[in-house]
């Protein structure tokens, strides 16, 4: 019985000392007394997030006294679970997550904002593309997101509920993005999907896949969704946002100088800049991807008020978290641009 309790208390021990290392309302300080900070990107080779890495490959991180750490989940939902955990201190993701989980009772808010639009495209197969022309032909179709609870989950439900097509009217399919996105459509896996650039690039210059809704550009995203759909975003947890602002303000001036650095420089003189393994495709397809979703990223990091009204909206219809609650969501609370307007202008 004695050595039984030892071994409980120390389980017990242990466990608890496990827990205090990953406490979610703290960020860690080195021995050099920088910040130690950990950011989950929603797949870190997407031209969507391209910001993050490209802060990193700039120095921008560094010139500001911060140790980031950038770490890849393909999947925004496992991105956000890590982040309420405390194993990361933030998500570079799509801000429509912190709706979903302020609907969970869960303060997330978003401190830089760097799209109006999702950057997302919605590919058919192109030997189904006669077939499946609009979001009302999605009707009894295998339909690629990257997983269940993610942003492409959200924007797929968007466009079919917008159409008169049910969810339960299509089959979503987990395939995530990149390889397992293209393969899972050559093998007719999924008949459409949504996914992003270098991923869209490589199907349409190889002939496999043909565009049917691009959320690209502000164009495309209002003729879709009714409106601007901010999408990528630097989101924290509201307490760390709190407690740590130097070290919010220190990321917000790191990746508002990258977001001005992209407008200032050419897609070729981008790709040059990032790892050489995301041109795995070819320099010219992803120079290519590039070019053709440059254009999402803002320059200043700020919200647009208007942008997350409608993403408000538009979960507010379908999600099965945000609906019963959509009145009670404090949009104020989901993001901040004190961060992004304290920036030096220089």
């Amino acid at each position: 019985m004695r050595r039984m309790l030892i071994a409980i208390f120390l389980a017990i021990t242990v466990i608890t000392g496990a827990t205090a290392c990953r406490d979610s309302r703290v960020v860690p300080v080195g021995a050099d007394g920088k910040p130690r900070i950990a950011i989950m990107v929603g797949g870190l080779e997407k031209v969507i997030y391209l910001p993050a890495m490209l802060t990193e490959r700039l120095g921008g991180f560094r010139a500001q006294g911060l140790d980031v750490k950038l770490l890849s989940q393909p999947s925004g939902a496992n991105a956000e679970t890590a982040l309420l955990s405390g194993d990361v201190q933030g998500v570079v993701g799509f801000y429509d997550h912190t709706i979903d989980l302020q609907a969970k009772d869960q303060c997330i808010t978003s401190v830089v904002q760097f799209a109006d639009v999702p950057g997302e495209v919605e590919v058919v197969a192109a030997g189904k593309a006669d077939r499946i022309r609009t979001p009302a032909d999605f009707r009894g179709r295998k339909l690629g997101i990257t997983s269940l609870g993610s942003s492409t989950d959200f924007l797929t439900k968007a466009l079919a509920s917008k159409a008169g097509v049910g969810v339960d009217d299509y089959t979503p399919v987990k395939v995530g993005a990149g390889q397992t996105f293209i393969a899972s459509m050559k093998s007719g896996g999924i008949d459409a999907g949504m996914t992003t650039d270098p991923t869209v690039a490589q199907l349409t210059t190889s002939g496999q896949g043909k565009i049917m809704l691009d959320l690209r550009t502000e164009a495309g995203t209002r003729a879709a969704l009714g409106g601007l759909y901010p999408a990528t975003a630097l989101y924290m947890k509201c307490e760390i946002v709190q407690r740590y602002p130097d070290a919010v303000q220190k990321l917000a001036n790191a990746f508002v100088a990258t977001l001005r650095w992209i407008k200032s420089h050419t897609a070729e003189q981008i790709a040059a800049a990032m790892p050489p393994s995301y041109a795995a495709g070819g320099k010219a397809l992803y120079v290519k991807a590039i070019r053709d979703s440059i254009g999402m990223f803002n320059a200043d990091g700020r919200m647009d008020p208007a942008g997350a009204r409608n993403v408000l909206r538009i979960l507010g219809g379908f999600s099965v978290n945000v609906k019963p609650r959509k009145d009670e969501i404090d949009l104020s609370r989901t993001y901040t641009t004190a961060f992004v307007d304290r920036v030096p202008k220089a």
